[in-house]
């Protein structure tokens, strides 16, 4: 353990272990429901500008 991490309380180490595991957890979740470029169709462009000539 690196100096500063003796030096937190147990309150503090607590957080920051509940802070990491949420961030994993938005990651796996993300990760999950990312879709893969190939399965994404292509932006249809926006025509409405046309309707202000």
């Amino acid at each position: 353990m690196r100096q500063d991490e003796l030096a937190m309380s147990w309150g503090e180490q607590v957080e920051a272990a509940e802070r990491e595991a949420a961030k994993r957890r938005l990651l796996e979740q993300a990760e999950a429901e990312r879709v893969p470029v190939e399965e994404t169709t292509r932006a249809v462009p926006d025509r409405r500008w046309r309707r202000d000539r």
